[in-house]
Parts: C-alpha cells; sequence; structure tokens
C-alpha cells in the first residue's frame, strides 16, 4: 500500500517544489513579482478559503504551476482592493464592477476614480444621515434618563 501511495506523494511534493522554484526564480529575477497563496494569506492576515472564495466569485484568476497556485502583482494589487472595499461595506458586484473598470493595462483608470468618487459621496452622505440620526436618538434618551432620575429622586426623598 505504501508503495502505491509514495509516487503520488513524490509527485504532490515534486509538483509544490517546482511551483516554488518557479517563484524563486521569478522573484530572482524581477524581485516580489510572484506569489503562493500561504504567503498572501500571511500578509493580509486571511485564510485560504477567503481567497479561493474570491477566485471562485471571478475576483482573482491566479495562474497555476502545476497545480499550485501562482499570483502575480497584479492578483495581489486586486486581494488588496477587494478587502479595503469589503471593509468599507462593497458588496462583491460594486467590487466586480470597480476592478473590471480598469481594464486589461489601466485604461480604465479614469472611470475607476470617477466611480469612487460618486460610491463614496454617497456613502459618506448616507453615514452621516445615520449618525445625525443616532445623535437624536441619544439625546431624547438622555432626556428620558434625566427626567426618570428626577422623578425616582423626588420619591426615595423621605417626606
Amino acid at each position: 500500500m505504501d508503495s502505491v501511495q509514495a509516487p503520488g506523494r513524490r509527485r504532490t511534493a515534486r509538483s509544490a517544489s517546482q511551483a516554488q522554484a518557479v517563484i524563486a526564480s521569478h522573484r530572482a529575477e524581477d524581485a516580489g513579482q510572484l506569489f503562493g497563496i500561504t504567503e498572501l494569506c500571511s500578509e493580509f492576515g486571511i485564510t485560504l478559503r477567503t481567497i479561493r472564495f474570491y477566485e471562485d466569485k471571478g475576483l482573482l484568476s491566479p495562474r497555476r504551476v502545476n497545480g499550485a497556485r501562482v499570483y502575480t502583482r497584479r492578483d495581489r494589487a486586486r486581494l488588496a482592493l477587494i478587502l479595503r472595499s469589503k471593509a468599507i461595506g462593497a458588496t462583491l458586484e460594486e467590487i466586480r464592477h470597480y476592478l473590471d473598470l480598469y481594464g486589461t493595462h489601466g485604461e480604465g483608470r479614469q472611470q475607476q476614480l470617477q466611480w469612487v468618487r460618486e460610491r463614496t459621496d454617497v456613502s459618506i452622505a448616507e453615514l452621516e444621515a445615520r449618525r445625525a440620526a443616532i445623535d437624536a436618538t441619544l439625546a431624547e434618551l438622555r432626556l428620558i434618563n434625566t427626567e426618570v432620575r428626577t422623578q425616582l429622586a423626588r420619591m426615595e426623598k423621605p417626606t
């Protein structure tokens, strides 16, 4: 049984080492151009599953070297934008639209920036309106709290 599994294990180990060799050789020529999935996970503090999720959604499309995922600087930049966009509440569709605007070689950068300006203007206005509503609610709660404390203080005074 071990003899049956050993060739498969060797092949997997060989594939992984070949992928690492490709990454290492590319780095030697042009530092930082290719990244492995675990490198990106470590750098961004995310799981393998997160990266695979974004791949499944079509937001990332790494190269494959002997079955191993290999990410370019462009993939890394896209991942950084995806994570930053998620952090500010963008939907996956909004993120896809933003990334698609860029184009293959950055030809859509101006449209991308205009879209971000419009999106952030709307988000800022929505958040400011929510903050105003929260401030009004807090003021009302403070007023009620003060009135209740006053009434309780009157009731607790000995007559």
